[in-house]
């Protein structure tokens, strides 16, 4: 018999619609009342928190991290995160860098509340609790179940509004299948890298850029800033007129990360003009390959949050090696 812990922390998932179609929490979360059968799985649930997903902070991520280290050294076989979707994607990624389990960690949510037609909701609890429970899940870090798909938190994101279909892994595609009768795995990632932290440093905005961006917003950052995540034009590349508020961010010591705002592809240093790749590379921007802007903020947090800085910071949000 497998045993898996169902943390639920709201979203849509545990909402329910009203008679004029407007989501919202109510006092209990929907889900709670759905006991999941499945033959050789048991399922323990709880609520660590209800939250619409937009008001889930990095503080709560790392709540969600210890209770998950906390579960595994209790012997639990997996686990399962029920998640608003607008933030998902953050979420599983700071699990994905923070936890170094062995268990199964799947994150999973719904584009349709419990009592609207063709719910998602049930459907994709049940084919998380499916993927916890498999082997094949194990080692895998933390991974993205919806809609019969299993992504990987590194590289999934939502790219849709309210399509049940909404997340996609861009470039890659999923690792896996839900199937009727289990998981199934057709690939795996490589560099997996653990990096725990007991604090989340605060101040590490993103930003992106656009034609005719000047250095206003990068000016208006507080003094204060620890990082900022950039989603450059191209393969990575930025107008000139944010060079000189770059250059002063970088002069005060703030690590800055560049990643494209493309869709697919991954940032690099192709470009040798004034605001080029080559140049940003030089003048100390640190390139991150193959993560959106949400991801790579999520990234660098947990880097600055481990203490990590100058080379090794570098190397560790760069995504190449972890």
């Amino acid at each position: 018999m497998k045993h898996i812990l169902a943390l639920h922390t709201g979203g849509t998932i545990a909402m329910t619609a009203d008679s004029a179609g407007n989501v919202a929490p109510g006092a209990h979360n929907a889900l709670l009342a759905q006991d999941a059968v499945l033959d050789g799985i048991e399922v323990t649930s709880e609520e660590i928190f209800n939250l619409p997903s937009p008001h889930v902070t990095p503080e709560r991520m790392l709540e969600l991290s210890r209770r998950i280290r906390t579960a595994e050294a209790a012997g639990i076989d997996g686990v399962v995160v029920t998640h608003g979707t607008d933030t998902l994607e953050e979420t599983a990624y700071f699990l994905d860098l923070t936890l170094d389990a062995t268990v199964p960690v799947v994150v999973t949510g719904a584009m349709r509340s419990a009592n609207e037609v063709g719910s998602d909701g049930r459907y994709n609890y049940l084919s998380a609790i499916r993927t916890a429970a498999s082997a094949g899940a194990r080692h895998k870090g933390c991974l993205v179940v919806m809609n019969d798909e299993i992504h990987t938190a590194r590289f999934v994101t939502k790219t849709h509004t309210t399509n049940v279909a909404t997340f996609r892994t861009p470039t890659f595609g999923p690792i896996g299948l839900v199937t009727k009768t289990g998981a199934v795995f057709f690939q795996e990632l490589i560099n997996q890298a653990a990096c725990p932290i007991d604090h989340v440093v605060d101040r590490v905005f993103l930003l992106k850029a656009y034609a005719g961006m000047d250095a206003t917003l990068l000016d208006a950052l507080p003094q204060d800033t620890a990082g900022l995540v950039i989603e450059a034009l191209g393969a990575g590349n930025l107008p000139p007129a944010t060079l000189p508020g770059l250059a002063r961010l970088l002069d005060r010591g703030v690590p800055v990360v560049l990643v494209s705002r493309c869709f697919n592809g991954v940032a690099e240093a192709v470009y040798d003009y004034e605001g080029g790749g080559v140049n940003l590379a030089k003048a100390g921007v640190i390139f991150c390959q193959g993560l959106n802007g949400q991801k790579a903020r999520i990234k660098l947090i947990v880097g600055l949050s481990g203490g990590k800085t100058g080379a090794a910071l570098a190397a560790y949000v760069n995504n190449a090696v972890s």
